[in-house]
């Protein structure tokens, strides 16, 4: 007759066998997949570049607005098994009036992919030509008729940024949570880490980014021509996705830092080390059947450079309406 701990061994092989078969079982219901069917789909909406610089004006520290001119974006896409091609283009004219914003180029590249519990994901942009917001009133003698703004079509911004995620539960697939060639069928949440490189910055082609007429001549960083960063960190955070009937919600939200080499040139490159803080938010919504898929899609950015007297914060942000069709068995 088997002793007590040979029971005990087969017992708790046996709880053991039992929760990785629920485990299996779990993992292999969780998420359904339609990577065999043909799926096309069109999206539009917008990105929207802006950012700010702290700085003292006239013996007070003021914050300088900047905002560029954006044009809706119309993207039309095909995915079949690994492949996956989508062709976006500007539709439209500006969102804002050309005359009071002035026009931005804009041009964004990019590319992800999964391997295992990993997301990758790289990012290229450049926005070209923005304006100061209610420039009238840093500047008192800027005089303009039914034009507050300042455009300022030489300023341009740069953003390279490399980052990966690490999702602590298997069921947390990429695929799934965009919608088009998987969906989930119930709640799946999960921590997870992300890693972050980015080379980023804004540059006014040898002129300096903080109008003259406003510059506090005693401080040599105001006067700069260019602000740039190379930054790398972590940022831990949370992740979720729930299904309820054929609607599905989604997003995750980090907090974290990244040591970050800054520098500014003015008459002279002058360049530093320090911390910065970093977020991570992305939120998606919608309805999908086994057919049909409709998602709103957001997506959040925050890159940042501090220097003693001068600070460029840049926020970024997109809205996207994504829908489409499958076909195939």
């Amino acid at each position: 007759m088997p002793s007590f701990w040979e029971w005990k061994i087969r017992l708790s092989s046996l709880l053991i066998l039992l929760s990785l078969q629920l485990r299996a079982q779990k993992d292999s219901s969780a998420i359904e997949d339609f990577k065999n069917k043909k799926v096309f789909y069109l999206d539009m909406g917008y990105n929207n570049t802006p950012f700010s610089i702290d700085c003292p004006i006239n013996g007070t520290n003021e914050t300088i607005k900047y905002k560029n001119n954006f044009k809706t974006l119309l993207g039309i896409g095909f995915a079949y098994k690994w492949f996956h091609l989508r062709i976006g283009f500007p539709i439209f004219g500006y969102v804002k009036d050309v005359e009071k914003w002035g026009e931005s180029n804009q041009f964004d590249l990019g590319f992800n992919f999964t391997i295992k519990k990993f997301f990758f994901d790289a990012d290229f942009k450049t926005v070209q030509g923005y304006a100061i917001q209610d420039y009238a009133a840093l500047d008192s003698n800027f005089i303009s008729l039914n034009m507050p703004q300042l455009t300022m079509p030489s300023v341009g911004t740069t953003n390279f940024s490399l980052n990966s995620w690490y999702f602590n539960d298997r069921n947390f697939k990429m695929a799934a949570l965009r919608g088009k060639q998987a969906h989930y069928k119930d709640l799946v949440h999960t921590w997870y880490i992300k890693g972050s490189f980015n080379l980023f910055g804004v540059d006014n082609n040898g002129k300096s980014i903080v109008p003259q007429e406003i510059t506090n001549m005693g401080s040599t960083q105001t006067k700069a021509a260019s602000l740039s960063a190379i930054d790398i960190g972590i940022v831990p955070g949370y992740a979720f996705v729930n299904r309820l009937k054929n609607w599905q919600f989604s997003g995750w939200l980090g907090i974290g830092g990244v040591v970050q080499s800054k520098f500014y040139v003015a008459n002279e490159t002058r360049g530093f080390l320090g911390l910065a803080p970093r977020y991570d938010i992305r939120l998606l919504g919608g309805y999908s059947d086994q057919k049909f898929f409709a998602f709103v899609v957001t997506e959040f950015d925050n890159k940042s450079i501090r220097f003693s007297e001068i600070k460029y914060n840049l926020n970024s942000y997109s809205i996207r309406l994504v829908g489409g069709i499958r076909f195939g068995k």
